[in-house]
């Protein structure tokens, strides 16, 4: 019922918008050139844990990935637990202030009260890496991963889970701050609980108990982090889903918005009415068949800037998806895309949002909760039939180095695709007052 209800709301919101591109929406004047980002602007690339460590201990996710005869196996992913030091300079090498990683519960704690310090030696020995290489760690504590014993208990559904993550949580936190991260407490919320649901970890009735105790744990490990790292920067990144992005994050950003040093923000896919006139078509294709419009970064921080008024947004995630490193059926290409959303971010900031920050997800390609067909890395990586697990740079990758180098594309450059006539990223608000290039 709730995604029959949500197709027929953007059906709604698609031919609503449609009337308004009849009447000839206005347009917002469109700047001749687009100033860089400026000095003290973090750019970075992301990575997860599981996704890309191998070597897993139990958790609730190896056992997804073990018990589900249509995942692909996990194997070891792309082995980051032994090529860190590598792919950490790959990412020197782009030029990048920040690296994203997790910190695994699972590999800290392997048991309730046991601490494995096999498991803390590997994350010290990667952020001393991070800051070596002149990056500042950011570190996620939660990206939906838990211990196996905690799975036994009822991961979210038992009551005893708040508990059990902070006393953790806080321990990584004692442990890390002295390195000055920054901090994403949990990662897309909405989706950590739909990916609970649709692997078996949690009741669908459960949601709202889940829901609760994500933004309890959040602002008392928030809490937290600020008494021991003061000064700190910590969010909680948001998946924003065009068109109906309030429906889905609206209740939980109402439970910690209080709590954010600044907005964390994952962009990766567009909408407009053609779109939202095949959602159902749409939301059954693979990651790389969905649409992507650059310019929907753009209404993104557009929304986020007006929710929270003068708070400093930071992309948490962005990238494009390939099958298997094959281009793309549309023919949009790795870096035209990167760039193209780069002139999208430019542009927001030149009109007064307050950008810090952005990470291509990811460094390389990794296990995408299911699978290894998803390609996202800016180096590829064939898990699937390459042993060597060999990086290999794709066209993002000069792209990127020019971008952090001269912090932005020129302010000459404008992108490869215009924007949607009537983009619906940000509901109607994106079409009555559209962005437009200059003529």
């Amino acid at each position: 019922m709730r995604q029959h209800t949500r197709r027929h709301a953007l059906a709604t919101l698609a031919a609503v918008a449609t009337a308004l591109m009849a009447t000839g929406a206005p347009a917002q004047a469109s700047p001749a050139g687009v100033p860089g980002m400026g000095d003290g602007f973090y750019w970075g690339v992301a990575s997860a844990g599981f996704q890309s460590e191998g070597h897993a201990p139990d958790s609730n996710w190896l056992r997804y990935a073990n018990s589900h005869a249509d995942y692909d196996r996990y194997g070891d992913s792309v082995d980051f637990y032994t090529r860190y030091a590598s792919d950490i300079a790959l990412a020197k090498s782009l030029g990048v202030n920040v690296y994203r990683i997790s910190v695994e519960w699972a590999r800290v704690q392997p048991q309730p009260g046991v601490w494995d310090d096999a498991g803390f030696a590997f994350y010290d020995s990667v952020i001393a890496a991070i800051r070596a290489a002149g990056m500042r760690p950011m570190l996620t504590l939660d990206h939906w991963v838990y211990p196996g014993w905690e799975a036994d208990r009822g991961g979210w559904a038992n009551p005893g889970m708040v508990d059990d993550w902070l006393t953790n949580m806080r321990k990584v936190v004692d442990r890390y701050a002295s390195a000055d991260p920054l901090w994403v407490t949990i990662n897309e919320p909405a989706a950590y609980m739909m990916n609970e649901v649709r692997n078996g970890g949690l009741p669908v009735t459960d949601i709202p108990v889940m829901q609760d105790r994500l933004a309890l744990a959040h602002n008392s490990i928030y809490d937290h982090i600020h008494a021991v790292q003061p000064g700190a920067m910590v969010t909680s990144n948001v998946a924003y889903i065009p068109a109906v992005d309030p429906a889905v994050n609206g209740a939980m950003l109402d439970k910690i918005g209080a709590k954010l040093d600044f907005v964390g923000i994952d962009y990766y896919y567009g909408m407009s009415p053609e779109v939202a006139a095949q959602f159902t078509a749409y939301a059954q294709s693979a990651l790389w068949s969905l649409p992507l419009q650059a310019d929907g970064i753009y209404y993104t921080l557009r929304h986020f800037a007006r929710l929270f008024p003068g708070k400093p947004l930071y992309i948490i995630e962005n990238g494009m998806p390939t099958e298997n490193g094959l281009p793309r059926s549309d023919g949009y290409t790795r870096a035209d895309d990167l760039r193209d959303t780069m002139y999208w971010l430019q542009r927001a900031k030149a009109d007064g949002m307050n950008i810090i920050g952005y990470n291509y997800w990811s460094l390389t390609d990794n296990y995408e909760w299911s699978s290894y067909t998803p390609r996202f890395g800016i180096y590829t990586v064939d898990v699937l039939t390459d042993p060597s697990l060999t990086r290999r740079p794709t066209d993002a990758v000069d792209a990127y180095r020019l971008i952090t180098r001269d912090g932005g594309v020129a302010s000459t450059y404008l992108p490869t695709r215009a924007p949607a006539a009537c983009s619906l990223v940000d509901a109607l608000d994106s079409c009555a007052d559209p962005v437009t290039l200059p003529r």
